[in-house]
Formats: structure tokens, C-alpha cells, sequence
């Protein structure tokens, strides 16, 4: 048996009609934001996720979680951090952008962006 994917939309009322946001892309916006902040490196997402992207599409969405709870989004991220940034104001950082940005361009509110701080990125200069 072939097993589909199911997508989940936030739904919003437009002028004319609904209008429906798929949650993939609310978490690429999400990804988008965290990357522009100084000190992130990148997202991450499971062991399992890591190794499947290897070897089929890549996945712009790695390391995000998005849902809603009592009509708010809440959003759930992974992230990869440069060596000697704050982790704290970073984060914060990445907390305040991932907001802004989403209620700017969805008109959804978000009520809680979680950080999970998965790794240092140590480069060492030869």
C-alpha cells in the first residue's frame, strides 16, 4: 500500500476567499529568517532526515517543525551555531527574526519559536 504524505495548510481568510499557507512553506520562511541572523551556520534536522537527504532532494526545511495550538503558530527549530557567538543572544536573535518575519508575510500570529542549539560549527584556519 502506497502511503501519501498529508499536508497541513494554515487557513486564513482572504477578500474574495480563503486563502491557504502550507505549512512547509511556513517553515521555509522560518529557515530563511534563522540563516540571515549572524552566528547561524545552518539547520539540522534528525540523523534519519541527515542521511535520506544525502541521497534524494535536499530538504529546505530541515530542522523545523511548525504547528498550531489554539489558532497560534508555534515553531520549533534545530540549529548549527558558529564558534564565539553568543548562544543566548544569537538565539534570541533568531527567536525575534523567525517571528517577525513569519507575522509580516502570513498575518499569522506566533506564539513561541523554540531553539535547539544541535551543534558548533569549529572552523580552523591552516
Amino acid at each position: 500500500m502506497k502511503r501519501v504524505a498529508q499536508e497541513s495548510y494554515q487557513t486564513s481568510e482572504g477578500t474574495f476567499g480563503q486563502v491557504k499557507i502550507a505549512d512547509e512553506v511556513i517553515s521555509s520562511i522560518a529557515v530563511i529568517a534563522a540563516k540571515d541572523v549572524e552566528g547561524v551556520k545552518d539547520t539540522v534536522g534528525s540523523n534519519t532526515n541527515e542521511l535520506v537527504n544525502r541521497f534524494v532532494k535536499k530538504d529546505p526545511t530541515k530542522g523545523v517543525k511548525t504547528s498550531i495550538i489554539n489558532g497560534n503558530i508555534v515553531v520549533d527549530i534545530s540549529l548549527i551555531l558558529c564558534y564565539g557567538y553568543s548562544i543566548k543572544e544569537t538565539s534570541n536573535k533568531v527567536q525575534e527574526k523567525i517571528k517577525r518575519v513569519i507575522e509580516n508575510m502570513t498575518g499569522f500570529n506566533v506564539t513561541d519559536v523554540n531553539i535547539k542549539i544541535a551543534s558548533i560549527d569549529v572552523k580552523y584556519d591552516d
